[in-house]
């Protein structure tokens, strides 16, 4: 299979599989997240009705944004998409990051939303698990064999 539609392939499966249970209110909407390589685009979506409530996107008419391919322009759109959800009285949405991993833009755009007010997603951090060093393992085993 050719390598390019086997990526096509594994982020449709990504994308469905973190999709399967996030379903949009007009209460909690479902916050979409797009990007491609020169823009990044949020979307809040009723999906009962089939309507999309506000969307911001880094090549809006009126944009700051020079490049929407960059962090600093992630942040700029979440907060553009908390302040519309803000004035529709929106203040709680479910994240939907698609198909894309919670680093980089994708987690610069969903902590600014949730900073700007609209509610999406824990600011703490997940502490990362410190792996033992290799000297005590080696020690544990010397003591393991001699015992």
């Amino acid at each position: 299979m050719d390598i390019q539609k086997l990526k096509v392939k594994r982020a449709l499966r990504r994308k469905f599989r973190v999709r399967k249970g996030i379903k949009g209110t007009a209460e909690k909407p479902r916050l979409s997240i797009s990007r491609s390589n020169l823009h990044i685009y949020a979307q809040l979506i009723d999906d009962e009705a089939q309507v999309t409530l506000a969307s911001a996107s880094s090549n809006e008419k009126g944009s700051p944004v020079k490049y929407g391919g960059n962090v600093a322009a992630a942040k700029l759109v979440g907060a553009a998409i908390a302040e519309k959800a803000k004035a529709k009285g929106i203040t709680v949405a479910a994240f939907d990051r698609g198909e894309f991993r919670f680093h980089g833009r994708v987690k610069a755009l969903a902590r600014a939303a949730t900073e700007g007010g609209l509610i999406c997603t824990g600011l703490v951090d997940q502490p990362k698990r410190v792996a033992k060093p290799q000297a005590e393992k080696k020690v544990k085993k010397v003591k393991a064999l001699k015992g």
